[in-house]
């Protein structure tokens, strides 16, 4: 079975909330986020989906590289190779698009695998997690608290507490002075079992982490995601030795490579896996079995992906075996997709559907109205 044809769809979905980071915002009611849908066809007839969700605060990938680095390279490179060789699949793309100091382009990338992946499960008739050697069958999901107001994010909490979420992801160093007043309101708006995850992306220096990762231990918070540069593994692994908090790499690894030196370095207890971070889900399930392996905790996070990236999400992470709540928050975001899926979700779970592939694919007859 053979890759045929492959067609680009760039849109632009509309956000029913601002959605910030520590570097900026990832999209907002004003203009929306850019997606790209990606479908490739093969020889027997069957077809695939998969997504692409730049955000140029969150890493160097842009909608306008995406676009051109599919159209002009990986998808020229991939049309009749064997879909089934997924490994082979990723030497051509890595070939037309090198990496540099890690995985080049991984967001265009993943676009194509996702979509090579769900046409595979489809050739196999099961669901993407049965085709990745999953039994599970749901995830639960944690909701993103995304505030520099603690009054704001304590009723954020209290809502998602009603609606059913099973974990919060808090969104900090929007105002590092507010960081502690802001966890404490969350967890003041919700009960003690709660799963909580702060994530700072990227941005304290050695001497800030260790005294917000000292404050978040008294407050008994979960884990710390990424709270020093992407490249300062040494300086995470000080951090690690000075603080009992779990600490959690997310920038810090796009790729298997990346991985081991963290493990190497010791500068990492957990691991946050984004299938379009890794280039897909080939490499980003070699990363998992890699981290598990080396005793880490999985984290399964998105990018405000679409259903299409969303159910590829929940499948990948279902497989996985993880507990723990997942921070796939495009629901949370998006206010209109030109979108069908089959999967069922639930303010604070996902489950899949018993039909082949991931489950959902683009609306053609809807696109024109998310035109860039």
């Amino acid at each position: 079975m053979r890759i045929e044809q492959v067609e680009v769809f760039p849109a632009s979905l509309p956000y029913k909330q601002d959605f910030k980071i520590s570097r900026g915002s990832v999209g907002s009611r004003a203009k929306g986020a850019p997606h790209i849908y990606v479908r490739v066809r093969a020889d027997s007839g069957l077809e695939g989906w998969g997504e692409a969700r730049p955000s140029h605060r969150w890493s160097y990938e842009t909608e306008e590289s995406v676009v051109t680095t599919l159209r002009n390279y990986l998808v020229p490179a991939v049309v009749g190779h064997e879909a089934w060789d997924l490994r082979g699949l990723h030497e051509i793309m890595d070939r037309e698009i090198a990496p540099c100091v890690t995985t080049g382009q991984p967001v265009a990338k993943s676009a194509i695998d996702i979509a090579v992946h769900d046409l595979l499960a489809k050739a196999a008739g099961v669901p993407l997690a049965r085709f990745l050697g999953g039994g599970g069958n749901s995830v639960r999901l944690a909701r993103i608290i995304t505030t520099s107001e603690p009054a704001e994010a304590e009723q954020m909490a209290a809502q998602a507490m009603e609606a059913g979420y099973a974990g919060f992801k808090i969104k900090i160093g929007l105002e590092p002075r507010r960081d502690v007043e802001i966890v404490r309101a969350v967890i003041s708006g919700s009960r003690p079992d709660v799963f909580m995850w702060a994530d700072s992306n990227q941005a304290y220096d050695l001497s800030h982490a260790i005294r917000l990762a000292r404050a978040l231990e008294e407050l008994e918070v979960d884990v710390l995601e990424q709270p020093m540069p992407a490249n300062d593994l040494s300086g995470l692994a000080e951090l690690r030795r000075a603080t009992a908090i779990p600490i959690a790499v997310d920038e810090s690894v796009f790729s298997p490579r990346d991985l081991i030196q963290v493990i190497r370095l010791r500068a990492a207890d957990w691991l946050v896996i984004k299938i379009c971070k890794a280039g897909g889900i080939w490499p980003a399930r070699r990363c998992i079995e890699i981290a598990q392996e080396a005793g880490m905790v999985i984290l399964g996070s998105g990018l405000t992906e679409s259903a299409v990236g969303f159910a590829a999400n929940v499948h990948v992470f279902a497989a996985s075996g993880s507990p723990l709540p997942a921070d796939f928050n495009g629901p949370q975001f998006i206010a209109d997709e030109p979108t069908e899926t089959l999967m069922h979700c639930d303010p604070g779970q996902a489950a899949i559907a018993d039909a082949p592939g991931h489950g959902a694919s683009l609306n053609l007859s809807r696109l024109p109205d998310f035109s860039p």
